[in-house]
């Protein structure tokens, strides 16, 4: 059962890998999810106190995840319009694959500012925002599952 376990725990540390890249995957939740299934094997034992912090850290990074486009499009001068057709182009873009999801923020944000008459030159400052508000959090992602798949391979060494 253990290698059934380490096994499938790898699988999801680089599903989650992947799903820090690909926004249709829920990649750090899968992540995490590995690092619990590992810890369930008789082998690898991770204190409480670690998957408490880990699991808060994932939740906090999850969360950041959606809030930071819409961060990026106030801090680059964008307008509450800006900043609504961010979150729209976001939730806009889940039903358009990966790509919308990529490129939805940047769009709605685009659109947004130009509906309230800001000039194209200001509209596309703050659709920039909303971009690198994205790929901040796609950062934040794949650094974090690169830490837990540090974790995973550093627990199976030590055995």
């Amino acid at each position: 059962m253990d290698i059934f376990l380490i096994i499938t725990a790898g699988i999801l540390l680089l599903i989650g890998l992947l799903g820090s890249v690909l926004p249709v995957l829920p990649g750090i939740p899968l992540s995490y999810l590995g690092i619990i299934l590992l810890h369930l094997t008789s082998v690898v034992q991770f204190s409480s106190r670690f998957l408490v912090i880990l699991g808060i850290v994932v939740i906090v990074v999850q969360g950041l995840d959606f809030i930071i486009p819409v961060w990026g499009t106030q801090k680059t001068g964008g307008s509450k319009a800006g900043v609504r057709g961010s979150v729209i182009g976001l939730l806009t873009g889940f039903f358009m694959g990966p790509w919308g999801i990529i490129i939805g923020p940047f769009f709605g944000a685009l659109i947004g500012e130009l509906l309230v008459g800001k000039t194209s030159q200001k509209a596309i400052k703050a659709a920039l925002g909303a971009f690198l508000g994205l790929l901040t959090g796609t950062i934040l992602k794949l650094a974090l599952a690169g830490i837990m798949i540090y974790y995973y391979v550093e627990a199976l060494i030590k055995t």
